[in-house]
């Protein structure tokens, strides 16, 4: 499914810089091309090779007619409509067919975006071209580099579908590019869906997984899921896991928010961090287990570094208590920040006497005096207690 290239947001910038500039600068157009690709193998480790070959011989062309095509949106020079799309499709078969990486033909792209901009920006200033008019330079160089990219990376993905073979391969392949961390394009999660026979929903939920039994059974599921169990960390996508999660008895499942599809990883990082903390102790053991039930905690405890940086400020007091005093004035001090100050309430929260909570309430007061009384300082101290709280930590 190769697009248009004629009516995407890159020509249109270009259209708008004056024919004159693309005149001046063709004399570059070699030159800017030997930058481009000396950018590329110098910053991608899987192109820093000779290209020779087939391979070679199309990642240079795209190069040079890369630029040429540049300078002939800016004259408004047509070219058969489809052959740059077919031109980028072909590199990213090419590719694939040479046992390229997505994420360096992907990283490739972007290096050659930069080399151009910082040929083009040199240029500008020297012929003393107007702010303005290299602003537009730039953000038609990368509205360019992304349009060609998705054709590449388009190319790459059926390229992989085709060779893949079967519907459980490609699906597998396709959780992965959802799951992919940086994201992956659009263009390619939407040509593997397509091989996949996978239809693309606006909002999914990420569950992750751990066998309750040494035998894992695998569940049946509906079409529209997508479920890796042979993975180190099992995992299933699914618009529906109220409909799903029954049908998985033999399995622990953290579910992840509910997000939008491009947003699958972030879902995934939640539902992984929800079952870590299951299998501390922090979040109450069960089947299943939402992550949004769990959100405070989640947030609480997302950066253990920041935790103990938190706590050696706003805990500083406790330092020379001895560990026993640490434990005893830190479980009365988050209880009275529960409690507003009230004594009785401490006392029955406690489980201790009245009188005692007042003795130790004066020791918090000459530790801590006027903190006491600041809204400020008393949230952080509640909410660094609360985190040692949950972890069984000592507060210090």
């Amino acid at each position: 499914m190769i697009r248009d290239m004629a009516t995407g947001q890159a020509r249109r910038l270009w259209l708008s810089l004056p024919a004159e500039l693309a005149r001046r600068f063709r004399p570059h157009a070699d030159r800017l091309a030997t930058r481009i690709l000396d950018e590329i193998q110098h910053a991608v480790p899987e192109y820093a090779k000779p290209l020779e070959g087939q391979f070679g011989e199309v990642i240079v062309r795209a190069i040079e007619q890369a630029v040429v095509s540049c300078l002939d949106s800016i004259e408004d020079t047509r070219s058969t409509p489809d052959r740059w799309g077919k031109l980028f499709h072909e590199v990213g078969k090419r590719v694939y067919h040479d046992g390229g990486s997505l994420n360096s033909l992907q990283a490739a792209y972007r290096a050659g975006g930069q080399a151009a901009w910082r040929y083009v920006s040199n240029f500008g200033q020297s012929m003393r071209l107007p702010v303005p008019m290299l602003c537009v330079s730039a953000e038609a160089i990368f509205a360019y580099v992304d349009e060609i990219s998705s054709y590449s990376v388009e190319g790459y993905t059926l390229a992989q579908a085709r060779a893949t073979g079967t519907l459980e391969r490609r699906r597998r392949r396709l959780l992965e590019l959802i799951l992919a961390t940086p994201p992956s394009s659009p263009a390619a999660v939407a040509s593997m869906a397509e091989a996949a026979q996978w239809r693309l929903p606006e909002w999914v939920t990420v569950v992750a997984l751990e066998p309750l039994t040494e035998e894992q059974f695998a569940p049946t599921l509906g079409d529209d899921v997508l479920l890796d169990l042979e993975g180190a960390e099992p995992c299933l996508i699914t618009p529906d896991p109220s409909r799903d999660l029954p049908e998985m008895p033999h399995w622990r499942a953290a579910v992840g928010p509910r997000v939008r599809l491009s947003d699958a990883a972030t879902s995934l990082h939640w539902a992984r961090r929800t079952l870590e903390l299951m299998r501390g102790g922090v979040i109450p053991a069960a089947q299943v287990v939402h992550a949004a039930d769990h959100l405070t905690t989640l947030w609480l405890l997302q950066e253990r570094f920041l935790l103990d940086e938190l706590s050696a400020r706003v805990l500083a007091p406790f330092a020379s208590l001895t560990a026993k005093q640490q434990l005893r004035l830190a479980e009365t001090l988050l209880a009275w920040l529960k409690c507003n100050g009230a004594t009785l309430e401490i006392a029955r929260l406690l489980d201790i006497h009245p009188q005692t909570v007042r003795y130790r309430v004066a020791q918090l007061t000459e530790l801590f005096g006027a903190r006491l009384g600041d809204p400020q300082e008393r949230l952080k101290m509640q909410i660094t207690l609360e985190a040692h709280h949950l972890l069984g930590t000592k507060p210090e």
